[in-house]
């Protein structure tokens, strides 16, 4: 998808297009309603004046526009081809989508993550691990549903965590802010869940989930691409300004580095080469991006949405920090250290 901008009255109307019609029109960042006369002739209501689109030429990159009436004036539409050109992530991701269309594939991937981590610690906590991961997935997919995006789910990949798959694009950044922050959000349903069985039974396991769900979950809510916590802060601060979101996520991506090297994290040194590229294709892209930004309201409540979910992981951490058991206070450590 494409937006094209069009001053009209003093005010920018944004008009969202594919490589056949219109999908959505905004006034001011308001959706505003399309009527349909016939199959290419469309017109929005913009108050004051009306705006005609006419799609036959779509096809060919080119839209109408008149206002009121006017002789209609051909505007080229960019093509949206050259981003998924450039962006050779999308077409990993693409390939990917066609690998895992069948669910034999997702079981075959459940059942590797459990074996392999079962491998390295023992199968309580693979149980306990994977059963965490899978919650954070679901909560990405149920925001995708939320938002009416068509999903085939979430794959767990061994070693590395998970990955919810969309098969349309998000088109406003608070889109991207709320669906990165559902994962961890679960997360905090999952850990204040184990808690009250843990007091409800006494058993040690459902600290240790509680626990784990929140150090993995925290982790995932660092401000370095490609986590959660680092599309968090790009839809942020790219919605202010295009060279303080470069800043930004270059400051994340330098803490990510600090992190790595103090304790020796080599997965998120290799997530990190990752979100430096993601990081350029957002910079070489900011002119003709498809996704509405955040209002200045949009962007203090997505900060204030991040911040409360990180706050609950760190409670219920912080919970089990005097425990005798090393591991329920082993997060709390680290977070101190």
């Amino acid at each position: 998808m494409v937006r094209i901008e069009l001053p009209i009255d003093g005010m920018t109307v944004s008009v969202i297009v594919n490589r056949h019609n219109v999908v959505q029109v905004f006034k001011e960042q308001q959706s505003i309603p399309i009527d349909e006369h016939n199959v290419h002739h469309l017109e929005v209501d913009l108050g004051q004046s009306k705006l005609q689109l006419n799609t036959e030429q779509l096809s060919q990159n080119l839209l109408a526009v008149a206002i009121n009436q006017s002789p209609w004036r051909w505007v080229e539409v960019p093509n949206g081809n050259e981003d998924r050109k450039g962006n050779w992530l999308g077409l990993a991701a693409l390939g990917f989508k066609l690998f895992k269309s069948a669910k034999v594939v997702k079981a075959a991937l459940i059942g590797a993550s459990v074996a392999g981590y079962a491998w390295l610690f023992s199968w309580q906590f693979a149980l306990m691990l994977v059963a965490c991961l899978v919650v954070h997935e679901y909560g990405h997919v149920r925001a995708m549903k939320y938002f009416g995006l068509k999903t085939k789910g979430f794959y767990l990949i061994p070693f590395v965590g998970g990955l919810a798959m969309s098969e349309d694009k998000m088109s406003t950044r608070w889109q991207n802010v709320i669906i990165s922050l559902m994962g961890p959000a679960f997360g905090l349903f999952t850990s204040i869940l184990g808690v009250v069985l843990y007091y409800a039974t006494g058993a040690e396991i459902f600290a240790g989930v509680a626990v784990l769900s929140a150090l993995l979950n925290l982790f995932n809510l660092l401000p370095i691409l490609p986590l959660d916590g680092g599309h968090v802060l790009k839809s942020i601060s790219f919605s202010m300004r295009s060279w303080i979101g470069l800043l930004a996520c270059l400051g994340g991506l330098a803490l990510g580095l600090w992190v790595s090297y103090v304790y020796g994290l080599m997965l998120l040194a290799f997530f990190i080469f990752i979100g430096s590229i993601e990081i350029l294709l957002e910079w070489r892209m900011r002119h003709r991006t498809h996704l509405l930004p955040l209002d200045r309201y949009g962007q203090v409540v997505s900060a204030a949405l991040y911040v409360l979910v990180a706050v609950g992981h760190i409670t219920v951490m912080w919970h089990f920090a005097d425990s005798e058991n090393v591991i329920l206070s082993l997060p709390v450590k680290v977070l101190s250290s």
